[in-house]
Protein backbone atom coordinates (compact mmCIF):
# COMPACT_ATOMS: atom_id res chain seq x y z
CA UNK A 1 0.00 0.00 0.00
CA UNK A 2 0.98 3.64 -0.78
CA UNK A 3 2.10 5.93 2.00
CA UNK A 4 -0.99 8.35 2.63
CA UNK A 5 -0.93 11.34 0.34
CA UNK A 6 -1.03 14.07 3.30
CA UNK A 7 1.60 16.07 1.33
CA UNK A 8 -0.34 17.18 -1.70
CA UNK A 9 -2.06 19.75 0.25
CA UNK A 10 0.97 21.61 1.29
CA UNK A 11 0.03 24.86 0.57
CA UNK A 12 3.85 25.85 0.40
CA UNK A 13 4.70 27.29 -3.16
CA UNK A 14 6.31 25.04 -6.24
CA UNK A 15 9.73 25.12 -5.50
CA UNK A 16 9.81 25.55 -2.11
CA UNK A 17 11.27 22.24 -0.98
CA UNK A 18 12.72 19.71 -2.89
CA UNK A 19 10.74 16.92 -2.29
CA UNK A 20 8.39 16.28 -4.95
CA UNK A 21 4.70 16.68 -3.91
CA UNK A 22 2.63 13.55 -3.49
CA UNK A 23 2.89 9.95 -3.29
CA UNK A 24 4.01 6.93 -5.41
CA UNK A 25 1.55 5.13 -7.42
CA UNK A 26 1.79 1.66 -8.47
CA UNK A 27 3.07 2.16 -12.01
CA UNK A 28 0.71 0.26 -14.03
CA UNK A 29 1.59 1.06 -17.66
CA UNK A 30 1.25 -0.11 -21.51
CA UNK A 31 1.65 0.81 -24.80
CA UNK A 32 -1.29 2.68 -26.65
CA UNK A 33 -3.46 2.26 -22.79
CA UNK A 34 -3.72 6.65 -23.58
CA UNK A 35 -4.37 6.86 -26.74
CA UNK A 36 -8.17 7.50 -26.82
CA UNK A 37 -7.37 10.57 -24.67
CA UNK A 38 -4.18 11.20 -26.40
CA UNK A 39 -6.61 11.41 -29.61
CA UNK A 40 -8.65 13.85 -28.20
CA UNK A 41 -6.31 16.09 -26.25
CA UNK A 42 -4.38 16.86 -30.14
CA UNK A 43 -8.18 17.13 -31.79
CA UNK A 44 -9.73 19.63 -29.38
CA UNK A 45 -6.34 21.54 -27.86
CA UNK A 46 -4.44 21.22 -31.37
CA UNK A 47 -5.28 24.83 -32.12
CA UNK A 48 -3.65 26.15 -28.76
CA UNK A 49 -0.87 23.81 -29.49
CA UNK A 50 -0.36 25.42 -32.97
CA UNK A 51 -1.07 28.79 -31.92
CA UNK A 52 1.64 28.68 -29.21
CA UNK A 53 4.48 31.36 -30.30
CA UNK A 54 7.00 29.28 -28.42
CA UNK A 55 7.25 25.26 -28.39
CA UNK A 56 4.37 24.49 -26.85
CA UNK A 57 5.22 21.93 -23.69
CA UNK A 58 2.88 19.17 -22.26
CA UNK A 59 3.68 17.20 -19.21
CA UNK A 60 2.70 13.63 -18.48
CA UNK A 61 2.33 13.75 -15.29
CA UNK A 62 2.89 9.95 -13.30
CA UNK A 63 3.89 7.87 -16.23
CA UNK A 64 4.68 5.00 -14.61
CA UNK A 65 7.22 2.37 -14.32
CA UNK A 66 7.73 2.69 -17.86
CA UNK A 67 7.73 5.81 -20.08
CA UNK A 68 5.91 4.50 -23.05
CA UNK A 69 2.52 6.86 -22.55
CA UNK A 70 5.77 9.92 -22.78
CA UNK A 71 7.29 8.78 -26.06
CA UNK A 72 3.41 8.20 -27.48
CA UNK A 73 2.03 11.64 -26.65
CA UNK A 74 4.92 13.33 -28.21
CA UNK A 75 4.12 11.37 -31.55
CA UNK A 76 0.38 11.66 -31.10
CA UNK A 77 0.79 15.80 -30.49
CA UNK A 78 3.28 16.39 -33.13
CA UNK A 79 0.96 15.35 -35.22
CA UNK A 80 -1.14 18.18 -34.51
CA UNK A 81 2.03 20.88 -33.62
CA UNK A 82 5.37 19.83 -34.68
CA UNK A 83 6.86 22.48 -32.32
CA UNK A 84 5.17 20.25 -29.34
CA UNK A 85 8.09 19.01 -26.19
CA UNK A 86 7.21 16.13 -24.04
CA UNK A 87 8.24 16.37 -20.29
CA UNK A 88 7.60 13.05 -18.31
CA UNK A 89 7.41 14.04 -14.28
CA UNK A 90 7.50 10.88 -12.10
CA UNK A 91 7.99 10.65 -8.34
CA UNK A 92 9.90 7.48 -7.90
CA UNK A 93 13.14 8.57 -9.08
CA UNK A 94 13.69 4.87 -10.45
CA UNK A 95 11.37 5.32 -13.10
CA UNK A 96 13.19 8.78 -14.21
CA UNK A 97 16.69 7.04 -14.35
CA UNK A 98 15.27 3.84 -16.39
CA UNK A 99 13.28 6.55 -18.65
CA UNK A 100 16.55 8.43 -19.27
CA UNK A 101 17.69 6.54 -22.29
CA UNK A 102 14.57 7.40 -23.94
CA UNK A 103 15.14 10.82 -24.18
CA UNK A 104 15.58 13.05 -27.71
CA UNK A 105 14.95 16.02 -28.83
CA UNK A 106 11.93 17.29 -27.62
CA UNK A 107 11.76 14.56 -25.02
CA UNK A 108 13.09 14.82 -21.19
CA UNK A 109 12.02 13.12 -17.77
CA UNK A 110 12.84 15.11 -14.47
CA UNK A 111 11.72 13.91 -11.10
CA UNK A 112 9.07 15.31 -9.56
CA UNK A 113 5.45 15.97 -8.69
CA UNK A 114 2.56 18.04 -8.71
CA UNK A 115 4.91 20.85 -8.17
CA UNK A 116 5.35 20.42 -11.58
CA UNK A 117 8.97 21.29 -11.58
CA UNK A 118 9.95 22.77 -14.99
CA UNK A 119 12.50 25.35 -15.03
CA UNK A 120 11.52 28.97 -14.84
CA UNK A 121 9.94 30.86 -16.89
CA UNK A 122 8.82 27.63 -18.94
CA UNK A 123 5.44 26.89 -18.48
CA UNK A 124 3.65 23.81 -19.89
CA UNK A 125 0.47 23.75 -22.41
CA UNK A 126 -0.86 21.05 -21.01
CA UNK A 127 -0.76 18.66 -18.27
CA UNK A 128 -2.02 15.24 -18.53
CA UNK A 129 -2.40 13.38 -15.25
CA UNK A 130 -3.99 9.45 -16.31
CA UNK A 131 -4.25 7.03 -13.75
CA UNK A 132 -2.73 9.09 -11.05
CA UNK A 133 -5.28 10.19 -8.42
CA UNK A 134 -7.11 7.29 -8.33
CA UNK A 135 -5.38 6.39 -4.45
CA UNK A 136 -6.51 9.44 -2.98
CA UNK A 137 -9.14 10.74 -1.07
CA UNK A 138 -11.67 12.20 -3.28
CA UNK A 139 -11.73 15.49 -0.57
CA UNK A 140 -8.28 15.96 -1.70
CA UNK A 141 -8.65 16.45 -5.51
CA UNK A 142 -10.07 20.13 -5.67
CA UNK A 143 -6.44 21.08 -4.05
CA UNK A 144 -4.64 18.99 -6.66
CA UNK A 145 -6.78 20.18 -9.76
CA UNK A 146 -5.84 24.06 -8.29
CA UNK A 147 -2.59 23.37 -7.79
CA UNK A 148 -1.77 21.57 -11.59
CA UNK A 149 -3.90 24.92 -12.98
CA UNK A 150 -1.55 27.47 -11.34
CA UNK A 151 1.09 25.78 -13.18
CA UNK A 152 -0.47 26.26 -16.82
CA UNK A 153 0.33 28.49 -19.03
CA UNK A 154 -1.91 30.63 -20.31
CA UNK A 155 -4.69 28.83 -22.74
CA UNK A 156 -3.37 25.82 -21.16
CA UNK A 157 -5.34 22.73 -20.46
CA UNK A 158 -5.45 20.11 -17.23
CA UNK A 159 -6.42 16.49 -18.49
CA UNK A 160 -6.69 14.25 -15.37
CA UNK A 161 -9.19 10.95 -15.64
CA UNK A 162 -8.65 7.29 -15.72
CA UNK A 163 -8.56 4.29 -17.86
CA UNK A 164 -7.95 0.17 -17.92
CA UNK A 165 -5.55 -1.63 -18.25
CA UNK A 166 -5.69 -2.02 -22.05
CA UNK A 167 -7.09 1.40 -22.93
CA UNK A 168 -10.55 0.43 -23.94
CA UNK A 169 -12.51 2.35 -21.71
CA UNK A 170 -11.81 6.31 -20.44
CA UNK A 171 -13.51 9.04 -18.28
CA UNK A 172 -11.48 12.20 -18.25
CA UNK A 173 -12.51 16.07 -16.70
CA UNK A 174 -10.59 18.87 -18.86
CA UNK A 175 -9.89 21.67 -16.73
CA UNK A 176 -8.65 25.35 -17.48
CA UNK A 177 -7.17 27.46 -15.23
CA UNK A 178 -10.81 28.90 -14.07
CA UNK A 179 -11.79 25.02 -12.92
CA UNK A 180 -13.42 22.04 -14.59
CA UNK A 181 -14.79 22.63 -18.39
CA UNK A 182 -16.05 18.98 -19.25
CA UNK A 183 -16.25 15.24 -19.02
CA UNK A 184 -15.27 12.90 -21.48
CA UNK A 185 -16.31 9.40 -21.92
CA UNK A 186 -14.51 7.17 -24.31
CA UNK A 187 -14.66 3.64 -25.37
CA UNK A 188 -13.46 0.80 -27.93
CA UNK A 189 -17.37 0.47 -28.83
CA UNK A 190 -17.11 -3.58 -30.02
CA UNK A 191 -16.18 -3.96 -26.38
CA UNK A 192 -19.26 -2.05 -24.55
CA UNK A 193 -22.38 -3.86 -23.47
CA UNK A 194 -24.06 -0.30 -21.95
CA UNK A 195 -23.04 2.71 -21.19
CA UNK A 196 -22.74 2.77 -17.95
CA UNK A 197 -20.22 0.43 -17.50
CA UNK A 198 -17.99 2.55 -18.00
CA UNK A 199 -18.31 3.83 -14.12
CA UNK A 200 -16.00 1.55 -13.18
CA UNK A 201 -13.57 4.24 -14.98
CA UNK A 202 -14.93 7.39 -13.33
CA UNK A 203 -11.97 9.57 -12.37
CA UNK A 204 -11.66 10.17 -8.16
CA UNK A 205 -14.03 13.73 -8.26
CA UNK A 206 -16.79 11.31 -9.63
CA UNK A 207 -16.54 7.65 -9.08
CA UNK A 208 -17.99 7.93 -5.51
CA UNK A 209 -21.09 9.76 -6.34
CA UNK A 210 -22.22 7.38 -8.59
CA UNK A 211 -25.47 7.07 -6.31
CA UNK A 212 -28.87 8.07 -6.74
CA UNK A 213 -29.32 11.62 -5.83
CA UNK A 214 -26.15 12.72 -7.84
CA UNK A 215 -25.84 14.10 -11.42
CA UNK A 216 -23.37 11.68 -12.55
CA UNK A 217 -25.92 8.99 -11.98
CA UNK A 218 -28.52 10.31 -13.47
CA UNK A 219 -26.97 10.69 -16.18
CA UNK A 220 -25.33 7.21 -16.58
CA UNK A 221 -28.82 6.47 -16.18
CA UNK A 222 -29.77 8.34 -19.13
CA UNK A 223 -27.29 6.99 -21.08
CA UNK A 224 -28.06 3.46 -20.79
CA UNK A 225 -31.59 4.66 -21.60
CA UNK A 226 -30.57 6.11 -24.96
CA UNK A 227 -28.54 3.45 -25.51
CA UNK A 228 -31.62 0.76 -25.45
CA UNK A 229 -33.97 3.22 -27.44
CA UNK A 230 -30.87 3.23 -30.08
CA UNK A 231 -31.22 -0.56 -29.95
CA UNK A 232 -32.41 -0.72 -33.89
CA UNK A 233 -29.14 1.02 -35.06
CA UNK A 234 -27.36 -1.94 -34.10
CA UNK A 235 -27.90 -3.65 -37.27
CA UNK A 236 -26.06 -0.63 -38.95
CA UNK A 237 -23.13 -1.23 -36.32
CA UNK A 238 -21.62 -0.17 -32.79
CA UNK A 239 -20.74 3.38 -34.27
CA UNK A 240 -24.05 4.22 -35.95
CA UNK A 241 -25.88 2.78 -31.91
CA UNK A 242 -23.51 5.42 -30.38
CA UNK A 243 -24.09 8.40 -32.28
CA UNK A 244 -27.91 7.84 -32.18
CA UNK A 245 -27.84 7.25 -28.69
CA UNK A 246 -25.58 10.89 -28.62
CA UNK A 247 -28.34 12.54 -30.24
CA UNK A 248 -31.01 11.14 -27.85
CA UNK A 249 -28.80 12.03 -24.83
CA UNK A 250 -28.29 15.58 -26.44
CA UNK A 251 -31.79 16.43 -26.16
CA UNK A 252 -31.68 16.30 -22.36
CA UNK A 253 -27.81 16.98 -21.39
CA UNK A 254 -25.31 19.52 -22.61
CA UNK A 255 -22.84 17.38 -25.01
CA UNK A 256 -20.13 19.67 -26.22
CA UNK A 257 -19.69 20.04 -29.81
CA UNK A 258 -23.51 18.50 -31.48
CA UNK A 259 -22.82 19.93 -35.05
CA UNK A 260 -20.17 18.67 -37.28
CA UNK A 261 -17.44 18.54 -34.65
CA UNK A 262 -19.23 16.60 -32.94
CA UNK A 263 -20.48 13.86 -34.89
CA UNK A 264 -16.39 13.53 -35.57
CA UNK A 265 -16.02 13.33 -31.87
CA UNK A 266 -19.08 10.60 -31.45
CA UNK A 267 -17.44 8.51 -34.59
CA UNK A 268 -14.78 7.97 -32.13
CA UNK A 269 -16.65 6.72 -29.49
CA UNK A 270 -16.81 9.77 -27.44
CA UNK A 271 -19.31 11.78 -25.74
CA UNK A 272 -18.23 14.73 -23.86
CA UNK A 273 -20.63 16.76 -21.47
CA UNK A 274 -20.21 20.38 -19.69
CA UNK A 275 -18.99 19.67 -16.01
CA UNK A 276 -21.69 21.70 -14.68
CA UNK A 277 -24.15 19.08 -15.63
CA UNK A 278 -22.23 16.03 -13.84
CA UNK A 279 -20.71 18.31 -10.87
CA UNK A 280 -21.45 16.97 -7.57
CA UNK A 281 -23.81 17.59 -5.31
CA UNK A 282 -22.48 19.74 -2.02
CA UNK A 283 -22.09 17.51 1.39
Amino acid sequence: MPPRPTTMLSTRPAGASSRPVGAVTRGTTNPNRLRRMDRWIAAVHGPALRRSTAAPVAVDLGYGAAPWTAVELLERLRGAEPRTEVVGIEIEPARVAAARPYERAGLRFLHGGFEIPLPAPERPLLIRAANVLRQYDEDQVAAVWERLCARLAPGGLLVEGTCDEIGRRHVWVALGPEGPRTVTFATRLGSLARPSDLAERLPKALIHRNVPGEPVHAFLRDFDRAWAASAPYASLGARQRWIRTARELSADWPLTGTGTDGLRRWRQGEITVNWSALAPNSR
